[in-house]
């Protein structure tokens, strides 16, 4: 059961509309992209194929866009049996409500099922790679089968051991300890662990000081939400002054932040996950593209969640461009800091660096993991694409328009079909889990 991992050794993209997003997003018409054991093998013109070679596989990507797969850098993926729940409502709300009573009452099958629910979305609107912030660690049992659902789904993803914001009993170093033991023996695998602790905006320094050093025991990447306050008004500050400051951490939103915050996380080597939806509708304060892309850090996009927004990367890049246009400096400038370009990239390769995956996805080179997906550039909503492809795919393109995606080389999804054997029971389940969390059902 799970994905139908329809996998040939040798895959060619014959004749696509390429998009390459580093070290700047740039279009190559007529392009093949030839596929070996996995990684990108070749990309240029017409690319030699020989009619003898029975172990390749050609698609006509003739009528297509091909792109490097998304990368979600923010997401709480157990919030798939969520869905739409708290769509109108305050961050309080949203605190109390799905995080307090129903993430409280979620059961290891309900994370199960959210997981893979969300995992299936992603890979449908062409979202290759996630972060999956697992906020709903109540026991190891709900780890287990987190993990479980992220390696049936057959996406690549970061899984976010995260502790629950009303569970105090759940903060357990030996659950943390167990779970890089039982679930992650291997760092090449496709899913990867990371620590998501709440961090120092939120805990007392002494808790944070107890989780960053965990973290470095099991060499484990840090994401953590920052706010100023309410505990600490300047987290990365305080960070700063107990030693704990970490290059390779993702911070998460950091709109309340001031900039002498965010000069420490580009001087120390971090990253930033933006959720411009989310921090729009919950109020989170003004956009951050512009101002991060002004501090030289690397920008990662995600959905956060979607008991309030959209779950597809194409709503994530719309937010992120038409938001900065509310941005103050940029207004007092009468230029723009954010370009289509910029957006693409933060929704690809700088949200795979900010996952500490830059080296093996997020672009074309030569090498990296063939995570990749196929727009159907002859849509009513993307045609003629001709005059800015970048900006099309950005403000134009929907999930609708995902025709092939490839993890690792392998299609999960072909001619706009998702290869996933099992799709009505997983649907049957989530509706379940929503019943017996009193939910209204559909």
């Amino acid at each position: 059961m799970g994905i139908e991992h329809h996998h040939t050794p040798r895959l060619l993209l014959r004749g696509g509309l390429v998009i390459d997003t580093a070290p700047h997003p740039v279009v190559h018409p007529h392009t093949d992209v030839l596929v070996e054991a996995g990684r990108i093998a070749a990309v240029g013109p017409d690319l030699p194929l020989d009619d003898t070679d029975t172990g390749l596989e050609v698609i006509d990507a003739r009528s297509m866009v091909v792109l490097p797969g998304f990368v979600d850098a923010h997401r709480h993926l157990w919030q798939g049996v969520l869905r739409s729940a708290a769509v109108d409502e305050s961050l309080d709300h949203y605190l109390r409500r799905i995080l307090g009573d129903l993430g409280a009452r979620c059961t290891p099958a309900d994370v199960y099922t959210g997981n893979l629910l969300g995992a299936l979305e992603c890979l449908d609107s062409g979202v290759t790679t996630v972060q999956d912030f697992s906020h709903v660690q109540h026991t190891p049992e709900h780890t287990a089968a987190a993990v479980e659902a992220l390696r049936e789904a057959g996406i690549r993803a970061v899984f976010g051991y995260g502790y629950p914001v009303f569970d105090e009993a759940a903060r357990q170093a030996d659950w943390v300890r167990k779970a890089r033991t039982d679930h992650f023996p291997s760092r090449e695998a496709l899913v990867t662990m990371a620590l998501a602790p709440v961090g120092p905006s939120f805990a007392p320094p002494e808790a944070v000081r107890e989780d960053w050093l965990l973290a470095r025991e099991l060499e484990l990447p840090l994401a953590v939400h920052v706010s100023a306050g309410p505990v600490a008004q300047r987290p990365i500050a305080a960070l700063q002054e107990q030693g704990l400051l970490t290059a390779g951490t993702l911070y998460v939103h950091g709109n309340s932040l001031p900039d002498s915050e965010l000069r420490l996380i580009a001087e120390s080597g971090g990253a930033v996950a933006i959720t411009p939806a989310i921090e729009a509708s919950m109020r989170f304060g003004a956009p951050m593209a512009g101002r991060l892309r002004r501090a030289g850090i690397t920008t990662g996009l995600g959905a956060d969640a979607v008991t309030s927004a959209p779950g597809d990367m194409f709503s994530q890049m719309r937010a992120a461009l038409m938001s900065s246009h509310f941005d103050e400096d940029d207004a007092a400038s009468g230029t723009s800091t954010i370009k289509a370009a910029d957006v693409l990239r933060m929704a690809t390769t700088e949200g795979a660096t900010a996952l500490g995956l830059g080296d093996e996805v997020g672009s074309l080179g030569i090498g990296k993991r063939a995570d990749l997906v196929l727009l159907r550039a002859d849509a009513l909503n993307l045609a003629p694409v001709a005059h800015d492809p970048i900006g099309a795919v950005v403000t134009a393109a929907h999930p609708g328009n995902v025709d092939t995606v490839l993890v690792d080389g392998r299609q999960v999804k072909r001619n706009g079909r998702l290869l996933y054997d099992n799709l009505g029971g997983v649907l049957a389940e989530a509706h379940r889990a929503v019943e017996r969390l009193g939910a209204p059902s559909a």
